[in-house]
């Protein structure tokens, strides 16, 4: 009998568990016939995304008062992002990550009440879904290159530039835009807007085509003289940097614990692939280099899950650090594309067929050592930390 990678953690609680339940529920009914259809249309529908608020999915982490489901516990969105790796959703996971993890945080932490009450409750529903929009043409990890800029008029601000790579791009109803405010001041001079769908000025340029995450909305926008009300400024005008700053831990962990989520996907489909396919009369899994390849996946699986697992308890306690969640970042991005690649070569011929989810994950796992912060700048953090600057 092989192992059961899926098989129970001491990580969770029993609510831990029946919350699975329900989600797998869920991702059987509504997700897992209709993966490959969204990755071919390259787009998950609105209606999944309602479907999900309606469950409690999408705003685990938000006050009972807004329709959330009033726990800060991040091991709920542990659960739910394994499930739906586990039957590659990729995409899905990416989409929610954003609007889960980023954007509602930023608008539970920095709304003003009257704010919050406009916007959170549509984002438990699922009838806003947001999206983040910092990285330009011209700016990626560096936020000191951003051109996109606002400037006062009256009460109001007018928004002009343009971003590129936004995830949930074409179905984003509320858009977190980093804007500098004040071109003398630096890092200082940056402030975050609440652009909504309808805005004049607000366009989405095409669709992106990407390698990998076909099924994830992934969109140029572009602000032309958008009139944005003071009440859309989100938190104090040129404190964007430092908001940025102060949340990167959460995205970093997120796509750390998701690295270890798809990572243990391929390693099941791979184990279950090679236990039951043969080749010059045994197992391909019994063949010294096919069992030593999955020695090596399951423990570099195990040491980033323990580490991500210590960081999710650390994050609970409010004690998670950029380092930690840097090295986390780091690693665990770094052992999802080995092991992943490793997993490929056992399929074989296979491996490269796109019906399998193997060869999905394959190109989906490329861009977890980009996005969030490269692993270059995930070393540069790592190395200030170390050695000073």
């Amino acid at each position: 009998m092989t192992a059961d990678l899926w098989a129970p953690r001491e990580e969770f609680e029993p609510d831990h568990e029946a919350f699975r339940e329900a989600v797998r529920t869920f991702v059987s009914r509504h997700v897992a016939p209709n993966v490959e259809a969204w990755d071919d249309a390259g787009l998950v529908p609105r209606e999944v995304w309602l479907e999900a608020g309606r469950q409690g999915f999408l705003g685990i982490g938000l006050a009972e008062e807004y329709g959330g489901g009033g726990t800060e516990d991040f091991r709920f969105r542990m659960v739910l992002i394994e499930e739906l790796n586990k039957v590659a959703a990729a995409s899905m996971a990416a989409g929610f990550a954003v609007h889960c993890d980023i954007v509602i945080p930023y608008l539970a932490d920095l709304c003003t009440p009257e704010q919050a009450k406009r916007w959170l409750p549509d984002c438990a529903t699922g009838e806003a879904i947001g999206a983040i929009a910092m990285t330009e043409p011209g700016a990626g990890s560096d936020l000191q290159g951003v051109r996109t800029a606002a400037r006062r008029d009256g009460a109001d601000w007018i928004l002009s530039g343009s971003k590129t790579f936004i995830t949930n791009g074409v179905h984003g109803d509320l858009v977190i835009v980093v804007a500098r405010t004040d071109p003398d001041a630096g890092s200082r001079g940056f402030s975050l807007f609440v652009v909504e769908r309808d805005m004049p000025g607000f366009t989405r340029g095409r669709k992106l085509g990407k390698i990998g995450l076909h099924g994830q909305d992934t969109a140029e926008l572009s602000f032309d003289e958008v009139r944005v009300p003071a009440d859309n400024l989100l938190g104090e005008p040129d404190a964007g940097f430092r908001y940025l700053m102060e949340r990167l831990p959460l995205e970093r962990l997120t796509i750390a614990v998701n690295a270890c989520a798809a990572a243990r996907a391929a390693l099941a489909w791979t184990l279950e692939y090679t236990t039951g396919r043969t080749a010059f009369g045994k197992r391909v899994a019994d063949f010294q280099n096919s069992s030593f390849a999955l020695a090596e996946c399951v423990t570099e699986l195990d040491v980033g899950q323990v580490f991500v697992e210590a960081c999710v308890r650390r994050w609970n306690n409010r004690t998670l650090d950029a380092v930690t969640a840097a090295k986390a970042k780091l690693w665990c991005t770094q052992m999802h594309k080995r092991v992943v690649d490793e997993c490929l070569q056992l399929f074989g011929g296979y491996g490269y067929m796109s019906e399998y989810p193997i060869a999905r994950a394959y190109t989906d796992a490329r861009v977890t050592t980009i996005f969030g912060g490269t692993s270059e700048i995930m070393k540069v953090i790592i190395a200030r930390d170390l050695i000073g600057r």
